[in-house]
């Protein structure tokens, strides 16, 4: 077969991890496999070289910011082929560049927009095991560019759909996907498989073992997706089309999602337009807005309610203040979002019930809520974060 695989910086973390890794690639390749291997940098090189530069600027240019991050890829991709070559076997490193990735211009959280995969197709022909450096491509006019936290998962699923491959295996510091975080719930249980859609849910929504723009990715190429250990031999989770699973349950999982904060605009003017205004300002400014709820009052004036993440605050702050749209404009950070998720909802009534009862039976009062056809969010005080998915849990019986 021809399969993609991909470290997480865990998994290459020093020089003895990335050794570990080309054990694991070099078992592959005994197998008769084709492998191209997508690394990132090794874990918490991106934070310290963010630190290099908030040591000059708190608001260093993007264009430099991606020159900087992408080389933590690229030294561990240059560390992974020399420890394969060192083991007899034949690779090379790439860079995004040289992988053929190229994306659009917006630096820091730049779109895959197609692959070149003819040098990887020349080096594969020729026997030899790539490794891409993750997380990185570069623009039509040659400008290096990143995917944004968590894009080297992004590289993998592209690669993997570009070249057609049979697999892409994930392999974090996880062994798969699971019906929550079991460090917050020791009782969580491993899923088999899961579909796209509600991996997609639970990506988005907090949960750390894949980045949900891969997930869309994936489900858009139809890339079959493995997320698994690179610690042991466990049987990871496949993450594929709803078709491929026989029986759906009714809850897949519980997420939780700590880097939220709200937005609360008191006293907007009622008129049409206004929440194109606010909106399309945030959206100009790259800003996430997730939940949404507004509250119009009977003197003309409405509240506007919303979510975005925690690290894009300050950012929202200068464009609420800049608009003036709301003499009142009120900022929580502490708070966090719950949420269930499972394909079993679009056939079963009564989840949403549970959830909003569960929630009173714990003395946790809910602040905003937001619903799809195969997941229910919920807005509650950080400090009961924990609390709520451990009860949702258990509520469901997840851990049956």
């Amino acid at each position: 077969m021809l399969i993609v695989q991909k470290y997480g910086g865990t998994s290459v973390g020093n020089v003895e991890r990335i050794e570990a890794v080309a054990k694991r690639v070099i078992e592959s390749k005994k197998e008769g496999h084709d492998l191209v291997v997508v690394v990132s940098a090794m874990s918490g090189e991106t934070n310290k070289l963010l630190d290099f530069a908030a040591h000059f600027s708190k608001t260093p240019n993007n264009r430099e910011v991606d020159m900087l991050l992408s080389s933590g890829e690229r030294v561990t991709s240059a560390l992974l082929a020399i420890a394969l070559e060192a083991q007899g076997y034949a690779a090379v490193s790439m860079s995004g560049r040289r992988a053929g990735i190229v994306t659009d211009n917006v630096h820091t959280k730049a779109r895959i927009e197609h692959i070149d995969t003819t040098d990887m197709k020349e080096e594969l022909k020729a026997g030899k095991i790539i490794v891409v450096a993750g997380f990185q491509g570069v623009t039509e006019n040659g400008e290096v560019s990143t995917l944004g936290r968590g894009g080297s998962d992004l590289s993998a699923v592209a690669i993997a759909g570009a070249l057609q491959a049979d697999l892409c295996e994930i392999y974090t510091d996880v062994d798969g996907v699971y019906t929550t975080d079991p460090r917050i719930e020791p009782k969580a249980k491993k899923l088999e498989k899961i579909s796209y859609d509600e991996m997609l849910e639970l990506a988005s929504l907090g949960a750390k073992v894949l980045q949900s723009r891969s997930v869309e990715m994936a489900k858009k190429l139809n890339v079959n997706l493995v997320t698994r250990s690179s610690f042991n031999n466990n049987e990871g989770t496949l993450i594929t089309k709803e078709d491929n699973i026989m029986e759906q349950p009714l809850v897949s999982g519980i997420a939780l999602d700590k880097n939220q904060a709200r937005v609360t605009l008191r006293g907007v003017t009622d008129k049409p337009g206004i929440a194109a205004e606010i909106f399309k300002k945030l959206a100009d400014c790259n800003v996430n807005v997730d939940m949404i709820i507004q509250n119009v009052g009977h003197d003309g004036t409405t509240n506007l309610g919303f979510t975005v993440p925690q690290n894009e605050l300050e950012m929202t702050k200068a464009a609420m203040s800049e608009l003036r749209a709301s003499d009142v404009m009120e900022y929580d950070s502490d708070i966090v979002k719950v949420s269930v998720v499972g394909v079993g909802m679009k056939s079963h009534s009564g989840v949403a019930c549970k959830a909003f009862d569960t929630m009173a039976k714990e003395g946790i009062n809910i602040e905003m809520i937001s619903t799809s056809e195969i997941k229910i969010s919920m807005v509650i005080q950080a400090k009961y974060g924990e609390l709520a998915v451990r009860a949702l849990h258990s509520a469901y019986q997840l851990d049956k």
